[in-house]
């Protein structure tokens, strides 16, 4: 198995970037979901049920601060732009700590689970996909660990999927069969929810193994 995709979501609940490289550290990929949405009462809002915040992109810059769609995440145009979709206070706030997530720091799934999945894999919003995990395998992989080269995640178990997966990522047209499929076929679940326990250096190709015992995995 292998690495097949690396996403990170700098701005959280909006589309993100395909990276071929990152750092993992203990809360996932770093810069993942560093800023969020919130109303002005300060409660947090995401696509669940603000589906624009989907048609903007969050990136990082070289030095590592947010953009929106290529601007300052706290620029004037930007706040505007989040107004316009959240109502009159809404606005970006910054958040680094563990909480920003909304179970734990990776979502991991493979290209087994996107094929029997038969849609856009964008719409599951994972953080690594593993290529040459056949089938449904993953769904085996609950309580085990990935290993890639130092890197070690722990796998706590599958995620269950909202609303969002309902989406089109590009012309946000809502499928509500969709995500009533995965119901119907999965469980209600897809992809995993994971954990870092050794962080380091991934990239696009590096090989990923599995072991269902921690005693297993080679030392970092």
């Amino acid at each position: 198995m292998f690495i097949q995709y690396i996403w990170r979501y700098p701005i959280k609940t909006m589309a993100g970037e395909l990276l071929q490289e990152a750092q993992i550290g203990e809360f996932g990929i770093e810069g993942d979901r560093i800023v969020h949405v919130e109303r002005a009462d300060g409660h947090v809002i995401t696509s669940r049920t603000h589906a624009g915040f989907l048609g903007h992109r969050g990136t990082l810059a070289t030095d590592g601060k947010p953009l929106v769609d290529g601007r300052p995440w706290n620029s004037e145009s930007v706040a505007r732009d989040i107004e316009k979709i959240g109502g009159q206070g809404a606005r970006l706030v910054a958040n680094e700590g563990s909480e920003r997530f909304d179970v734990l720091p990776l979502l991991v799934t493979t290209d087994g689970a996107i094929e029997a999945f038969g849609e856009d894999y964008r719409r599951l919003r994972p953080n690594i996909v593993i290529g040459s995990a056949y089938g449904l395998v993953e769904r085996t992989w609950e309580g085990g660990y990935l290993q890639v080269g130092k890197v070690l995640i722990g796998v706590q178990d599958l995620r269950l999927r909202c609303i969002m997966t309902s989406f089109d990522p590009d012309t946000l047209e809502q499928n509500k069969q969709v995500t009533q499929g995965i119901y119907k076929r999965f469980e209600g679940k897809l992809a995993l929810n994971c954990y870092v326990l050794e962080g380091g250096a991934i990239a696009v190709g590096d090989s990923v193994e599995f072991f269902k015992d921690r005693t297993l995995a080679r030392p970092a």
